[in-house]
């Protein structure tokens, strides 16, 4: 919910201040009094006392250039208040303790992790889906952070550039930069660089050290096992909407012991045909699972319910792991994901 004006610069020249130069007046203003409460001591928005050597320590690093997609963008300091556009990013903020930074989300994919949930709930949600222009702008954000290339969809007005003319930063996740093979490597940078984003490097360098342990330990456990020939279904009936090579969603699967069927597919994700899905012969269906694409047990149903696909090893077989499709991209889960696919794919290796 955006904040009670506590004056409004328009009644005193209302010529001079269109609705985007009010904003940033606004901003200003905020910041403005933000300082002049730090110089007083007063608490911090928590409730809670702030720590000099804490306040002090947040400027470390700055200013600090980014580049980002192609857009290069230099803060001078954290921003400190930042619109998340789809869930991943809201949960990497939320796992680096960044709630209190947080003034909106958007669009959530799949359900939240349990231990974040409470800290979620909290933090306004300002769509279903991806918010209008007006809408991010009527929070009053410093920062927009967007999870997929659709939040900066500059056909909804929602482009960069729309926001950079208004005074607000973007951050894009970097899987969605087009360049090249997306890997586990993107998702411990990423976070290295919101870390460095908004001051915290140090919280952002043990939650690294934490997944690459847990991707380390899942690796092991599965370790010199066949490949298993893994197909993703994502969604679709005449066709298969399916993860590329291209995707974190594929080496995942090869971290957990597996081999994407379409791996050759040169793309993030794409559609093939159900002809090629047989021809391929997966001995596991890797479901992902996100809000508007049908239900987990529908997708089953549909599945098992084809009979071009009665043949098939994993139908057969009924062999099917269910991922969040939030665990596929980069952010936090995607560690996780290595084990709950390397314990589907291999479960003799965990008993």
């Amino acid at each position: 919910m955006p904040r009670p004006l506590l004056f409004s610069p328009a009644s005193f020249c209302p010529a001079l201040f269109s609705p985007a130069r009010r904003r940033r007046s606004l901003r200003a203003a905020a910041v403005a009094l933000s300082a002049a409460l730090l110089a007083a001591g007063c608490g911090s928005s928590d409730g809670g006392v702030q720590d000099p050597k804490t306040t002090a320590s947040s400027a470390e690093g700055f200013p600090l250039t980014i580049d980002n997609c192609g857009v290069r963008t230099t803060y001078d300091k954290p921003p400190s208040r930042v619109v998340t556009i789809h869930q991943h990013p809201a949960e990497l903020m939320l796992t680096l303790g960044l709630k209190d930074r947080m003034v909106g989300t958007a669009f959530p994919d799949s359900a939240v992790l349990p231990e974040l949930k409470k800290d979620y709930d909290s933090v306004p949600e300002l769509a279903k889906k991806e918010p209008s222009f007006e809408t991010v702008l009527d929070a009053e954000p410093d920062l927009v952070y967007g999870g997929y290339g659709s939040a900066f969809a500059e056909n909804e007005g929602r482009s960069r550039k729309a926001f950079a003319d208004v005074g607000i930063d973007t951050h894009l996740n970097r899987e969605y930069c087009g360049k090249k093979r997306v890997t586990m490597r993107d998702t411990y940078d990423e976070i290295r660089t919101i870390g460095r984003l908004f001051g915290v490097p140090d919280r952002a360098d043990r939650l690294v050290t934490d997944l690459e342990d847990r991707v380390e330990k899942a690796a092991t456990t599965v370790e010199g096992e066949p490949e298993a020939p893994v197909f993703v279904y994502d969604s679709g009936d005449k066709t298969a909407f399916t993860a590329g090579g291209k995707s974190l969603g594929t080496e995942l699967i090869r971290l957990a012991g597996g081999e994407n069927v379409f791996a050759d597919l040169d793309d993030v994700f794409g559609d093939v045909s159900w002809e090629q899905v047989v021809a391929r012969k997966p001995e596991v269906i890797a479901i992902y699972d996100y809000a508007g694409a049908g239900s987990v047990e529908q997708k089953k149903k549909f599945l098992l319910s084809q009979p071009a696909l009665a043949d098939v090893p994993a139908v057969k077989n009924e062999r099917f792991v269910v991922l969040p499709l939030t665990a596929t991209l980069v952010g936090i889960r995607s560690a996780y994901a290595v084990d709950d696919l390397a314990r589907g794919l291999h479960p003799e290796n965990f008993q």
